[in-house]
């Protein structure tokens, strides 16, 4: 039974695929913690985003067109991809124009916007959430309730309801807070499969570099 329960909850995420861009329900906002991607992935890649110079915190994974069951993605488009320029200018607050070019594809493709829209769209949506300043000023590792982060972006978003941001862990870490957003970029509730938190009473939490 569960391994037609995940069948069918893989089937419906992936069932828009390739497809011309849909008329999606809302928004996922995706906010990654640079130090736990470069502990996982990016120092093992040699990733400028982990330098110490780069001082990053809490980065923009991207912005996710989403059904309210199911997401999707890779869509055809008759939208030109981006130019150099138009990645490398997300920089600042994607740390990579890989990750933008990566995010266009995937994601931006499916919004039915042009590039330069996908990424001003994207960069309003990073700029309108208030990112706890909390968590820059550790200076160790601590290991804390995912619940923790979760409540600092809701006392930093007074506005926001708790089924409206998603904390996600991965290898026993912090790894992101997924915001749900109208396409106005208003909060909205997330959908069934979107609004699991990571449930973990010790997940790690590096700090800064």
């Amino acid at each position: 039974m569960r391994v037609f329960l995940f069948v069918m909850l893989w089937a419906i995420a992936a069932r828009a695929e390739g497809e011309w861009a849909p008329d999606y329900d809302y928004y996922v906002l995706s906010l990654s913690w640079s130090p736990t991607w470069c502990a996982l992935e990016g120092d093992a890649r040699g990733s400028p985003q982990c330098d110490e110079a780069a001082d990053y915190g809490w980065v923009l994974h991207g912005l996710w067109p989403q059904y309210h069951r199911g997401y999707p993605s890779f869509c055809h488009t008759k939208n030109r991809p981006p130019s150099r320029r138009m990645t490398r200018e997300m920089v600042d607050i994607m740390g990579s124009s890989g990750l933008a070019w990566y995010q266009w594809n995937k994601h931006g493709t499916c919004t039915d916007l042009s590039a330069d829209q996908y990424f001003a769209l994207s960069r309003e949506a990073f700029e309108r959430v208030n990112r706890p300043e909390v968590f820059r000023k550790l200076t160790d590792p601590v290991k804390l309730p995912a619940k923790v982060v979760e409540e600092a972006f809701l006392k930093a978003n007074p506005d926001w309801e708790p089924d409206m941001v998603t904390i996600t862990c991965r290898q026993g870490r912090i790894q992101e807070a997924r915001l749900c957003l109208s396409k106005s970029l208003d909060p909205v509730p997330c959908g069934q499969d979107v609004v699991r938190d990571c449930r973990m009473k010790d997940a790690l939490f590096s700090p800064i570099p």
